[in-house]
């Protein structure tokens, strides 16, 4: 047994999670841009919703969240492979995907190199990470790129509907309202719902201590 990976599956080195489709952030080479100031009124009013078209697939098993989730990103873009080659690119095993930075390699190989990864390193989103992924989704959605995430923990979406992930999973943002202030959802692990609704904080809580491709 590897002496850093605890019984848990939470490694103490790296914040690294073995098992299902929980794997940790990005590497510190990838950190997240330096804060700026929140989106300014005028600039949420210019964005007010925007949801794009994908092609809804469910994962098969418990470990291809992540090529589930690129596979949704990727068919907005016209981008129709299977969930086993975004896996074999992405190098899943039943350990899950290894980090957001193999999502956005992987994204930017199909798709041309638009995507960066971004880390909210902390346990809890601070404020300037709150605003930074909702500039990132805006920017991202606009240009018809949907954000692939790597998150774990509990939340509730809009409709009050619980979703659980305390060993990590994969999952796509499709799109924005309210200038950003919810975020669309398209869950892989969920196919009952397919897709939800859910605040920007609590998106980007559920992001803590992991990353996410946009």
């Amino acid at each position: 047994m590897n002496p850093i990976v605890q019984k848990s599956g939470l490694s103490v080195v790296g914040l690294l999670v073995a098992g299902g489709c929980a794997l940790g952030p990005a590497v510190a080479a990838q950190a997240a841009p330096a804060p700026a100031a929140p989106a300014s009124s005028s600039q949420t009013d210019r964005h007010a919703e925007r949801v794009l078209g994908v092609e809804y697939q469910a994962q098969p098993n418990f470990y291809y969240c992540g090529p589930a989730a690129t596979r949704i990103a990727l068919s907005a873009q016209g981008k129709a492979l299977s969930q086993d080659e975004v896996a074999r690119l992405l190098g899943t095993t039943e350990a899950g995907t290894p980090s957001a930075l193999d999502t956005t390699r992987v994204l930017n190989e199909l798709t041309g190199g638009k995507y960066r990864t971004t880390e909210i390193r902390d346990s809890v989103a601070r404020p300037e990470q709150v605003e930074q992924l909702r500039r990132d989704v805006l920017a991202a959605v606009d240009a018809g790129r949907p954000v692939v995430a790597n998150i774990k923990g509990t939340t509730v979406d809009t409709d009050g509907n619980p979703h659980s992930y305390e060993g990590g999973h994969y999952l796509t943002l499709v799109g924005y309202r309210d200038g950003g202030d919810t975020i669309r959802v398209a869950d892989p692990a969920d196919p009952a719902l397919g897709e939800y609704w859910m605040s920007l904080p609590k998106v980007a809580n559920w992001i803590a201590e992991r990353g996410y491709s946009s």
